[in-house]
C-alpha cells in the first residue's frame, strides 16, 4: 500500500513524529530545528484529534540557539513512557549532540538536558520491560559514513534511566536494506510476540523515502530485514515523501503508526499523518484510517501569548508583551542575519488559507518597518511591510515592489498567492540543510503612479492586513489620528503595482514550511481559515508561479472623518 494517508493529522510543519500512549491517553512530539521554544508536545484521545500542551524546552537555559543555520537545531526526537516518567531524547544538530530530558508530566516542566555521548541523529529509546523483558533499556541513533553517498548506520549502546547515561559496548545493528541503500535513519525498536521489530525510514527525505523493517531474536542483533522492504514503499499518491514511522498499540490491542509526508503543491513542510498497522509473517503492513481532520478557523486576541507561537532562536529576553493585543518591540536585528528579530511565527495549517490583524505602526525613522510576513526561513522570506515611504513588498533584501501611502486617510489592499510543484531531482545529501532556493527571473511593473515620490504616512493607522498563500484578497482601512478605522468606504482610482516571479518556494520537503509571521510591531487580532479543502490532488490549472500584487487609493472626502 503506497498511500495510506487522508489528511494529516497535525497540519503544517509537523515534521518526525513521535507518539507513546500512557492508558488511554496518546503523546506526541514532532522536530522544531530553530525554532524556540522547542520540541511541541501534543495529547490526544483518538489519534486523530491534537492538542498542544506546550514545549518540552521552553526555557533558555535548556536550549541555545544562538547562531543556528536554517533546518538545524533539533532533530528528530523520541518520547517514551517508562516506571512513571515520560523519557524524551532528540539531538541538537551543531551542538552538544545527543540529550535527554524527563517530566512526570509530558505539559512540563521538563527538566534541564541530560547530554549523551555518541555520534549522529535521529536518536530512540527502547525499554524492555514487557513479561519477558529484562528490565534493559537502549538508546539507538543513525550517523553518516559517507556523505556524499548517502551512507549510515544504526547504533546502539545501554541507556541507564536513572543516571541519564549510555553504558557498555556498541552494537552496529543496521546499514540498509540492500547494497548502497541510501540514507537509513529514523531507527526505532518494538518487541512484538517476543521478537525484536527494528524500524527504520531510508531513501533520502525526498520522494524516495520509505520504510524499511527487520527483526531480530535478541535486542542486540543480527537483524534480517524484510523479504519485501521496504515495507511502507515510497509513496506516489496525493501524499509523498512518507517516512519516519512510530508505532503505537492502542488500548484494544490494534496498531497505529505516525509518520511525516508531504502534500504535493504546497509547499506548507512535512506533516503528521497517521495509518493502520497490521501484522503478516510478523511485517508490519500499513493500510488506510478512515478518518477527516476539521480545518481550523484560528484566532488568538493576545490576551496570553498562546502555545501556537514561536520565535526565531533562543531569545534572551522578552521582546512583546500582552493583554490588550500583542506589542512588539522595535529592535535592531533582521530576518537573514542568523539573530533573533522581533518576530512572531506559527505554522500555516492548509495550503490556501487567510490571514488578517489589525496593525498599529507609525515609522518614526528610515529603517524602522513593521507588517506582516511569509517565512520559509532566514534567507527565503516575503515581507510586506509598511515603513516611512510607504508600502513595500520584499523577497528577502530584494524590493519586489513598492507604492506611496497617500497623505490622511488610505485605504490598503493586496492579494498574493503561491504555488509549488515537487521537485524530482532533488535528493537528501545531508541530515540538515539541502534545499538552496532557486533563483529565477522576475519581471516588475508598476503604474506611473506608483513609481512617483513617496508621500508622508499618516501619523496614526490601525490597519487590517492579511497576506495570502494563494490567490486571496484582504483590505486595510485606516482612519485620521485617534479613530477607528471605518470597513466599508468608497475610494479614488487606485494606484496599482504588482510583480511575478517563478516560484522560489518549491517542495523542499526535509525544511519545506511556510510559516505566517508577525513581524517588529503588532496588535490586534490573529486570524487564519482555510480557504477550501485538500483535494487529494494538484489541479492541472494550478499555477506555477508565484504573483503579489497590491494597491493603495485615497478615500473619499466625505469618509474623512468616519468613525
Amino acid at each position: 500500500m503506497t498511500t495510506p494517508f487522508g489528511d494529516p493529522v497535525l497540519p503544517g510543519f509537523r515534521p518526525d513524529p513521535s507518539v507513546c500512549r500512557v492508558g488511554a491517553d496518546y503523546y506526541l512530539v514532532t522536530s522544531s530545528f530553530e525554532w524556540f521554544p522547542g520540541l511541541p508536545v501534543f495529547h490526544s484521545r483518538d489519534l486523530v484529534n491534537w492538542r498542544r500542551l506546550g514545549s518540552a524546552l521552553d526555557r533558555p537555559s535548556q536550549l541555545d540557539l544562538d547562531g543556528c543555520e536554517p533546518s538545524r537545531g533539533l532533530f528528530a526526537p523520541t518520547i517514551r513512557h517508562h516506571d512513571g516518567l515520560f523519557h524524551l531524547v532528540c539531538t541538537l544538530m551543531d551542538g552538544p549532540g545527543h540529550f535527554a530530558v524527563t517530566a512526570a508530566d509530558p505539559a512540563g516542566p521538563w527538566s534541564e538536558p541530560y547530554w549523551l555521548e555518541g555520534e549522529g541523529f535521529d536518536p530512540s529509546l527502547f525499554f524492555d520491560d514487557g513479561p519477558d523483558g529484562d528490565g534493559r533499556a537502549w538508546f539507538t541513533a543513525a550517523r553518516v559514513l559517507d556523505e556524499a553517498a548517502g551512507r549510515t548506520e544504526i547504533w546502539m549502546r545501554e541507556y541507564l534511566p536513572r543516571e541519564r547515561r549510555l553504558t557498555g559496548p556498541e552494537y552496529v545493528l543496521w546499514s540498509g536494506s540492500r547494497p548502497g541503500a541510501r540514507w537509513s535513519e529514523a531507527p526505532h525498536i518494538y518487541k512484538i510476540d517476543s521478537t525484536y521489530l527494528l524500524l527504520t525510514a531510508e531513501g533520502g527525505t525526498d520522494v524516495d523515502h520509505s520504510v524499511v523493517a527487520a527483526l531480530a531474536d535478541h535486542v542486540t542483533g543480527p537483524y534480517e530485514g524484510a523479504p519485501d522492504n521496504p515495507v511502507l514503499p515510497p509513496a506516489t499518491g496525493p501524499v509523498t515523501c512518507t517516512g519516519h514511522a512510530d508505532l503505537v498499540q492502542t488500548s484494544d490491542g490494534d496498531w497505529r503508526a505516525v509518520l511525516l509526508g508531504v502534500r504535493p503543491g504546497s509547499a506548507i513542510g512535512r506533516e503528521t499523518f497517521l495509518s493502520r498497522v497490521t501484522w503478516n509473517d510478523g511485517w508490519p503492513v500499513f493500510s488506510p484510517v478512515d478518518h477527516t481532520s476539521p480545518r481550523r478557523r484560528l484566532q488568538d486576541d493576545f490576551a496570553a501569548l498562546s502555545t501556537d507561537w514561536s520565535t526565531l532562536r533562543t531569545p534572551r529576553a522578552s521582546f512583546w508583551t500582552t493583554g490588550d493585543g500583542i506589542r512588539l518591540q522595535l529592535r535592531p536585528e533582521r530576518l537573514g542575519e542568523r539573530t533573533v528579530p522581533s518576530l512572531l511565527v506559527r505554522p500555516q495549517e492548509q495550503p490556501d488559507c487567510d490571514v488578517s490583524t489589525e496593525l498599529r505602526f507609525t515609522p518614526a525613522a528610515p529603517d524602522e518597518q513593521a507588517g506582516l510576513a511569509v517565512v520559509l526561513d532566514d534567507d527565503t522570506h516575503l515581507l510586506f511591510l509598511r515603513t516611512e515611504e510607504g508600502l513595500v513588498l520584499r523577497h528577502g533584501p530584494e524590493v519586489l515592489a513598492g507604492a506611496p501611502v497617500p497623505r490622511g486617510p488610505f485605504a490598503w489592499e493586496c492579494a498574493s498567492g503561491a504555488s509549488a510543484t515537487p521537485s524530482p531531482t532533488r535528493r537528501r545529501t545531508a541530515p540538515g540543510r539541502t534545499w538552496p532556493p532557486s533563483q529565477p527571473r522576475s519581471s516588475r511593473r508598476c503604474s506611473p503612479a506608483s513609481s512617483s515620490a513617496s508621500t508622508p504616512p499618516p501619523t496614526a493607522t490601525r490597519p487590517r492586513t492579511t497576506p495570502t498563500s494563494r490567490g486571496s484578497t484582504s483590505r486595510t482601512r485606516a482612519g485620521p489620528p485617534g479613530r477607528r478605522a471605518s470597513t466599508t468606504r468608497k475610494c479614488e482610482p487606485k494606484q496599482e503595482l504588482a510583480y511575478e516571479r517563478s516560484s522560489p518556494y518549491r517542495n523542499t520537503f526535509d525544511r519545506d514550511y511556510f510559516v505566517m509571521a508577525l513581524s517588529t510591531f503588532l496588535e490586534g487580532p490573529f486570524r487564519e481559515a482555510s480557504k477550501a479543502p485538500f483535494s487529494g490532488r494538484i489541479p492541472e490549472t494550478s499555477p506555477k508561479h508565484l504573483t503579489c500584487s497590491c494597491s493603495v487609493s485615497r478615500l473619499n472626502p466625505e469618509d474623512a472623518t468616519a468613525p
